[in-house]
């Protein structure tokens, strides 16, 4: 009997998650490997187990589509994050469940393509004797384990395109035009895609704004004959002294939203400006991968197949200095990687009259 892994990709969609698969299935090949594909994450493990057979004909040209051919959620029955910093713990009876499916269809390790909370999973599954490998995955490229994630650049070239489209319009009509981007506790997306589409103002959650600041920002440029501003603002961007604008969630992780509305509103009220926002939201997620995210999302499954092949469990693929190498699982989970408020991207910004509302 061949030797069997299973894959499968949890959290939120992005693009790359098919280049990941492919790269599994075609390095597993190469080793005379079955890979198993459990479908919408970690679900697809309960009894009987929901999952397909990956081979090279069903991910032939998979590459270049966004999203995941095998389902994904950040729901169910093995959410082990609640809120930053907070955990929860998968029940023991879900493990157990989950381990006899693979102990049933032979599976000999199991490759886990996901976030911080897939991979506080990942490591209870693999504290229960389950051989797990994590591949990380988050837009946010916000996990210090790692230099970079696939889905980033796609991410940023999406921010970047909405900026080019916005920049016209707020040119011709004199706008103001703040556009909403993803970023929870870490504003890489805003900075990149901010510099990328030549954003006047860029706003994160590493550093706290002031209305009065970016009010003072948009009536510089006025005064310049610059009548047209472009603002972007992740969605955990904060005001000093104010707090995080959180939507009601019923399960999982608090969502953010809302930002981008309130910053137009006190835009509008301080300089007399007409002023709309754009909240980008999951488009960010969606569509083709870039060429880097198809490449680097390649490497890591490639990566994850050859770490299984040596035994090296419990590890998480990791990206440091241009190479693919990998981490304990235990030294990535929980370790955010911010923008360092003082550091080279941010000044770079500054140095091309980009105001952090501070």
């Amino acid at each position: 009997m061949k030797t069997r892994i299973g894959v499968l990709t949890s959290g939120g969609d992005c693009p790359g998650l098919n280049a990941v698969l492919r790269g599994v299935v075609l390095a597993a090949e190469k080793l005379g490997w079955e890979v198993i594909g459990f479908k919408d994450g970690f679900e697809g493990l309960l009894p009987p187990g929901d999952y397909c057979i990956l081979d090279r004909k069903s991910t032939d040209g998979i590459m270049a589509l966004g999203g995941t051919m095998i389902g994904t959620t950040n729901r169910g029955h093995f959410i082990a994050k609640i809120g930053a910093g907070d955990r929860a713990v998968v029940a023991e009876n879900v493990i157990a469940d989950a381990k006899k499916v693979l102990v049933d269809l032979n599976v000999k390790a199991l490759i886990i393509v996901g976030g911080d909370g897939s991979m506080v999973t990942a490591l209870q599954l693999q504290e229960a004797g389950i051989n797990c490998i994590g591949v990380p995955k988050t837009i946010d490229n916000d996990l210090e384990a790692t230099a970079m994630t696939f889905g980033f650049d796609s991410a940023v070239d999406v921010v970047m395109d909405a900026l080019d489209r916005l920049h016209t319009t707020a040119t011709s009509h004199k706008r103001v035009m703040v556009v909403e981007v993803m970023g929870r506790h870490a504003g890489w997306i805003a900075l990149h895609g901010g510099i990328a589409g030549g954003a006047d103002v860029i706003l994160i959650p590493e550093i706290p704004f002031d209305y009065d600041r970016i009010a003072a920002a948009v009536k510089a440029r006025d005064a310049a004959g610059d009548l047209g501003t472009l603002v972007v603002v992740a969605e955990g961007a904060k005001p000093r002294d104010g707090q995080q604008i959180k939507r009601e969630t019923h399960g999982g992780e608090f969502k953010l939203g809302g930002i981008g509305e309130i910053v137009a509103g006190e835009i509008a009220k301080r300089t007399g400006k007409e002023t709309r926002a754009c909240v980008l939201g999951h488009l960010q997620r969606g569509g083709a991968p870039t060429t880097l995210d198809r490449i680097l999302g390649t490497r890591f499954g490639v990566k994850a197949v050859q770490l299984a092949n040596e035994g090296h469990f419990g590890s998480m693929v990791s990206y440091q200095n241009y190479q693919v190498r990998h981490v304990p699982i235990a030294d990535a989970v929980n370790r955010l990687r911010l923008v360092p408020p003082n550091g080279e991207m941010v000044q770079t910004a500054r140095d091309v009259d980009i105001s952090f509302g501070d």
